[in-house]
């Protein structure tokens, strides 16, 4: 059917319109959000910074490890196994004790991880076969480091004791090959890099919209909006749609980051990457905006969303494995779009998974999606209305 005077059908006039009124207000988001010189650096700066410095500092690779040494046995076995220490290039000696009342104020004062201890009898022990008399005092503080430290120490050990005369004729160990599959190195930083690519754009992301709807409230815009022909689900699209392509250029930079500064090779798909971005930014987006429809400040806002990053952060296998965490917590990760965002991260940088076997990541973020976008818009007109 035409409408009057042979103009174009009214079945396309419609959406058109929507589609006019929901760019007019992307537009205008964009405008509030790019227009300041100073948002434009907040948005790209902290993004570049954050993901250089975690890039470096968030590692838990042995790279130099102070340790101190008591050295009673003063022996040629004590000496050369100390020797093997120093040569490994992980452990460096800040200090040689002279007596057990020392070894407190080094580990104390943070001046070594570890301390050496080996016993008088230490010679004789190795040389006959029995377990040498060797300590090794482990600054818990650190337990991540010292733990892999206390594990490379036992390895330079056992290289010791093969090595020494007697060792051939005992009974042959089986020598391990290992071979680390999508981390050759077994590297934190590329561990850690890809799921920067979600986790950072989901910092920004979370608080644009949390902030966007109780930024309009308090200047009291939003009622005005709310008499304009825009719908509730037409201002909950134009309210998404900025957040997301914010999302999208940290996620960029992050992921250039990733690639040519620190040099970590991609294997999967960059279209596989942003298509899991984009329905990870979705899910975020939603539950920013429904945070942002239940503030009634922009103070609000932001106090609900500092509070949601926290426990989204812990839960979502960044620094810790979900398997890993109580069954409660695993539970409630299911309802954590980070959770979910980092896991397809990793995966389709380190493993190049596809889209098949990623569909246990994406059913969960298009749930969330449903629940929280409809959630939002009905936020929109009840509670603001």
């Amino acid at each position: 059917m035409n409408a009057p005077g042979g103009g174009r059908p009214v079945s396309m006039a419609a959406p058109m319109a929507a589609v006019q009124r929901i760019l007019a207000l992307i537009r205008k988001e964009l405008l509030a959000l790019l227009m300041d010189p100073a948002n434009r650096l907040i948005l790209v700066v902290p993004v570049l910074v954050q993901s250089l410095v975690f890039g470096y500092v968030a590692t838990y690779d042995l790279a130099d490890v102070p340790y101190a040494v008591l050295d009673e046995s003063r022996s040629t076995a004590s000496s050369r196994l100390l020797q093997d220490l120093d040569g490994t290039g992980v452990f460096r000696r800040v200090a040689t004790l002279a007596s057990e009342a020392e070894m407190r104020a080094v580990v104390d004062d943070e001046k070594a991880l570890m301390v050496v201890r080996l016993g008088p009898d230490f010679e004789r022990r190795a040389l006959a076969g029995d377990e040498a008399a060797l300590q090794l005092i482990l600054d818990g503080r650190n337990s991540t480091t010292a733990a892999a430290a206390s594990g490379y120490v036992q390895a330079v050990v056992a290289r010791f004791n093969a090595s020494l005369p007697g060792a051939a004729a005992a009974v042959p160990v089986p020598r391990v090959a290992l071979r680390a599959w999508f981390n050759p190195n077994l590297e934190t930083r590329w561990n850690f890099m890809p799921a920067l690519i979600a986790s950072l754009s989901m910092l920004q992301t979370l608080l644009l919209t949390a902030l966007s709807v109780a930024r309009e409230r308090e200047q009291g815009t939003f009622d005005q909006l709310l008499v304009t022909p825009l719908s509730p689900a037409e201002i909950m699209v134009g309210k998404a749609v900025p957040p997301i392509l914010v999302g999208t250029v940290q996620s960029t930079l992050v992921l250039l980051v990733t690639r040519i500064w620190f040099d970590i090779p991609m294997v999967g798909s960059p279209i596989t990457l942003y298509a899991a971005l984009l329905v990870f930014l979705v899910a975020g987006v939603g539950v920013g905006l429904s945070v942002s429809a239940l503030s009634t400040s922009m103070q609000q806002g932001m106090l609900y969303a500092f509070v949601l990053l926290m426990p989204m952060m812990l839960l979502s296998g960044l620094t810790t494995p979900v398997a890993n965490m109580p069954q409660a917590l695993r539970i409630a990760t299911w309802a954590n779009p980070l959770r979910f965002g980092i896991d397809m991260a990793r995966r389709i940088y380190l493993e190049g998974a596809g889209f098949g076997s990623l569909l246990p990541d994406f059913i969960p973020l298009l749930a969330t999606a449903a629940v929280s976008l409809p959630a939002a818009a009905w936020l929109f007109r009840h509670r603001l209305a």
